[in-house]
């Protein structure tokens, strides 16, 4: 099943971008650099910040905000061997592997990540290191690193 309609793609498309937007004035605010997180200084103070934002948009617009950018991950690395879970608004399953045991439906890889973590490391306003470092990310599995396919871009 789909994690977002084809109707809602724009409307998605417009809560990523408010997230995103409002996270970026939160970072300004807080005297950050609105720039993606590869490209930012990795002081203690600076990654703290970073780690701290997290806009509170209406529910609506959180929950396609997500819903989105997991379809924009999902278009970016298709396949059934990753399944990557941002609860309560939708999982996708991504990259090649093995597919879920037809007994167990569940994937040998499985990534959880909580609506705003998962925000911040699709927008790049921190990365995956730091989040997984921060204890943000629950993964198992042996391709537990998605770093390299963030941030997204459409």
């Amino acid at each position: 099943m789909a994690v977002i309609l084809e109707k809602d793609l724009a409307r998605g498309r417009h809560a990523y971008d408010a997230w995103r937007d409002a996270a970026h004035e939160m970072l300004a605010e807080a005297g950050t650099d609105g720039t993606d997180a590869a490209a930012i200084d990795h002081d203690e103070r600076t990654v703290s910040a970073r780690l701290a934002i997290a806009p509170q948009l209406p529910r609506p617009t959180m929950a396609m905000a997500v819903r989105y950018s997991l379809f924009l991950l999902e278009r970016k690395a298709p396949g059934p061997g990753v399944e990557v879970r941002v609860a309560p608004w939708g999982a996708v399953k991504i990259l090649d592997g093995p597919a879920s045991d037809p007994h167990n439906l569940t994937p040998p890889d499985v990534v959880e990540l909580e609506p705003s973590v998962w925000l911040r490391v699709a927008t790049g306003v921190t990365t995956w290191v730091e989040e997984k470092e921060a204890g943000h990310i629950s993964a198992v599995g042996e391709r537990d690193d998605l770093g390299w396919l963030l941030p997204l871009h459409d």
